[in-house]
Protein backbone atom coordinates (compact mmCIF):
# COMPACT_ATOMS: atom_id res chain seq x y z
CA UNK A 1 0.00 0.00 0.00
CA UNK A 2 1.46 3.26 -0.71
CA UNK A 3 1.47 6.21 1.85
CA UNK A 4 -1.14 8.92 0.64
CA UNK A 5 -0.60 11.20 3.76
CA UNK A 6 1.52 11.07 7.03
CA UNK A 7 -1.53 10.26 8.74
CA UNK A 8 -1.28 6.67 6.70
CA UNK A 9 2.66 6.50 8.95
CA UNK A 10 1.78 4.00 12.13
CA UNK A 11 4.47 6.22 13.61
CA UNK A 12 2.82 8.50 13.39
CA UNK A 13 -0.52 7.31 14.68
CA UNK A 14 1.52 6.11 17.88
CA UNK A 15 3.29 9.48 17.94
CA UNK A 16 -0.24 10.95 18.23
CA UNK A 17 -1.21 8.71 20.91
CA UNK A 18 1.63 9.37 23.12
CA UNK A 19 0.99 13.10 22.70
CA UNK A 20 -2.87 12.69 23.66
CA UNK A 21 -1.49 10.72 27.28
CA UNK A 22 0.83 13.35 28.00
CA UNK A 23 -1.29 16.27 28.04
CA UNK A 24 -3.44 14.04 29.94
CA UNK A 25 -0.51 13.36 32.47
CA UNK A 26 0.46 17.13 32.69
CA UNK A 27 -2.90 17.75 33.77
CA UNK A 28 -2.15 16.28 37.03
CA UNK A 29 0.97 17.73 37.53
CA UNK A 30 1.26 20.05 40.58
CA UNK A 31 0.17 23.39 39.66
CA UNK A 32 3.57 25.02 39.99
CA UNK A 33 4.47 23.15 37.07
CA UNK A 34 2.15 23.38 34.59
CA UNK A 35 4.50 26.08 33.10
CA UNK A 36 7.83 24.04 33.73
CA UNK A 37 7.94 20.75 33.55
CA UNK A 38 4.71 19.94 32.20
CA UNK A 39 5.50 22.67 29.88
CA UNK A 40 8.60 21.33 28.21
CA UNK A 41 6.93 17.13 28.42
CA UNK A 42 4.18 18.93 25.99
CA UNK A 43 6.88 20.67 23.56
CA UNK A 44 9.02 17.86 23.55
CA UNK A 45 6.09 15.21 22.53
CA UNK A 46 4.33 18.06 20.32
CA UNK A 47 7.65 18.14 18.66
CA UNK A 48 8.13 14.21 17.69
CA UNK A 49 4.64 14.04 15.67
CA UNK A 50 5.33 17.92 14.22
CA UNK A 51 8.43 16.83 12.63
CA UNK A 52 7.13 13.15 11.54
CA UNK A 53 4.76 15.59 9.51
CA UNK A 54 7.26 18.21 8.65
CA UNK A 55 9.57 15.54 7.22
CA UNK A 56 7.20 13.70 5.20
CA UNK A 57 5.49 16.43 3.46
CA UNK A 58 9.23 18.11 2.37
CA UNK A 59 10.27 17.62 -1.12
CA UNK A 60 13.79 15.95 -0.95
CA UNK A 61 14.80 12.39 0.86
CA UNK A 62 17.39 14.06 2.91
CA UNK A 63 15.38 16.52 4.51
CA UNK A 64 12.51 14.10 5.15
CA UNK A 65 15.58 12.05 7.46
CA UNK A 66 17.10 15.15 9.11
CA UNK A 67 13.27 15.34 10.59
CA UNK A 68 13.01 12.22 11.86
CA UNK A 69 16.63 12.52 13.08
CA UNK A 70 15.07 16.12 15.30
CA UNK A 71 11.85 13.78 15.75
CA UNK A 72 13.94 11.26 17.32
CA UNK A 73 15.93 13.75 19.49
CA UNK A 74 12.46 15.17 21.01
CA UNK A 75 11.58 11.46 22.01
CA UNK A 76 14.76 11.06 23.94
CA UNK A 77 13.56 14.77 25.39
CA UNK A 78 10.12 12.88 26.46
CA UNK A 79 11.82 9.67 28.44
CA UNK A 80 14.09 12.36 30.15
CA UNK A 81 10.77 14.60 31.42
CA UNK A 82 8.84 11.51 32.25
CA UNK A 83 12.08 10.21 34.13
CA UNK A 84 12.01 13.41 35.82
CA UNK A 85 8.57 13.41 36.66
CA UNK A 86 8.55 10.24 38.59
CA UNK A 87 11.43 11.11 40.49
CA UNK A 88 9.67 13.69 41.57
CA UNK A 89 6.71 11.66 42.21
CA UNK A 90 4.42 13.57 40.06
CA UNK A 91 3.43 10.26 37.87
CA UNK A 92 4.02 6.70 39.51
CA UNK A 93 6.52 4.33 38.29
CA UNK A 94 3.69 2.22 36.45
CA UNK A 95 2.74 5.40 33.97
CA UNK A 96 6.74 6.23 33.42
CA UNK A 97 7.27 2.72 32.57
CA UNK A 98 4.01 2.15 30.38
CA UNK A 99 4.74 5.81 28.83
CA UNK A 100 8.63 4.62 28.28
CA UNK A 101 7.91 1.64 26.95
CA UNK A 102 5.33 3.63 24.09
CA UNK A 103 8.38 5.77 23.63
CA UNK A 104 10.84 2.99 22.99
CA UNK A 105 8.45 1.51 20.69
CA UNK A 106 7.88 4.72 18.52
CA UNK A 107 11.71 5.24 18.82
CA UNK A 108 12.28 1.70 16.53
CA UNK A 109 9.29 2.82 14.51
CA UNK A 110 11.70 6.28 13.77
CA UNK A 111 14.45 4.15 12.98
CA UNK A 112 12.90 1.65 10.73
CA UNK A 113 11.10 4.48 8.58
CA UNK A 114 15.08 6.13 8.68
CA UNK A 115 16.80 2.84 7.38
CA UNK A 116 13.61 2.45 4.95
CA UNK A 117 14.25 6.11 3.44
CA UNK A 118 18.24 5.44 3.63
CA UNK A 119 18.62 1.92 1.96
CA UNK A 120 15.87 1.47 0.27
CA UNK A 121 16.10 0.59 -3.64
CA UNK A 122 12.07 1.96 -3.91
CA UNK A 123 11.71 4.47 -6.53
CA UNK A 124 9.09 6.28 -4.20
CA UNK A 125 10.08 8.82 -1.28
CA UNK A 126 7.21 7.16 0.76
CA UNK A 127 7.72 3.96 3.13
CA UNK A 128 5.32 0.91 3.89
CA UNK A 129 2.47 2.32 6.54
CA UNK A 130 4.28 -0.26 8.76
CA UNK A 131 6.31 1.84 10.07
Amino acid sequence: MKIKSYRDLQVWQKSMELVIECYRLVEKFPKHEIYGLGSQLRRAVVSVVANITEGHKRSHRKEYIQHLFISYGSLAEVETHLEIAQRLQYIDKEVHETLTEKSVTIGRMLNALKRSLTTGSRSSRSPTPET
